[in-house]
C-alpha cells in the first residue's frame, strides 16, 4: 500500500472519462430516437439532464460502494478506502462525488491540493473521510 500520486489519479480519471462518455452516449440514444433522430438540446430537456447526471453519479458511487474502485482506478492499481481500510458507505461515496465536483471548480485546485497536503489527500478525500491508495501489482 502506498500513497497515490497525482499523475496516477489523473490517469484513472481520463480512463473513467472515456467509459462515462460511452455510457452517456448509450443513455442519449433513447432521447434521440424519441425525437426521430434529431439532436437533443440539453438546455431544453430537464429529464435528459437528470438522466445524464444519474448515469455519472451511478457510475462512480456504484463502483465505489461495491468494489472500492472504478474500472479506471482498477487499471491504475488504485483503491478507494475509508481511513480504517474499509469500503466507503453510500453516504461517504455520495459526499465524495459532490465534493469532487467542487474540487474541479477552481481549476482543479482541489485535486492539486494533494501536492501540498501532509497526507497527500485531495479536498474530496478530506471532506468524505476517504482516501485513494495505490496497491502495486505483485512483482512491481
Amino acid at each position: 500500500m502506498q500513497n497515490t500520486g497525482l499523475i496516477r489519479r489523473l490517469a484513472a480519471i481520463v480512463y473513467d472519462s472515456l467509459l462515462i462518455g460511452a455510457l452517456l452516449f448509450l443513455a442519449t440514444t433513447p432521447f434521440i430516437a424519441a425525437r426521430g433522430g434529431e439532436p437533443v438540446e440539453i438546455g431544453d430537456n430537464l429529464v435528459y439532464r437528470l438522466v445524464l447526471a444519474i448515469v455519472i453519479y451511478g457510475f462512480f458511487v456504484g463502483f465505489w460502494t461495491r468494489t472500492g474502485r472504478t474500472l479506471g482506478m482498477q487499471s491504475w492499481g488504485l483503491q478507494l478506502e475509508t481511513h480504517d481500510g474499509g469500503k466507503p458507505t453510500l453516504s461517504a461515496a455520495s459526499v465524495r462525488f459532490f465534493a469532487a465536483i467542487l474540487s474541479w471548480i477552481p481549476a482543479g485546485l482541489g485535486f492539486l491540493w494533494q501536492l501540498w497536503d501532509k497526507d497527500k489527500l485531495a479536498w474530496h478525500d478530506r471532506i468524505s473521510g476517504t482516501r485513494l491508495v495505490y496497491y502495486p501489482k505483485p512483482g512491481k
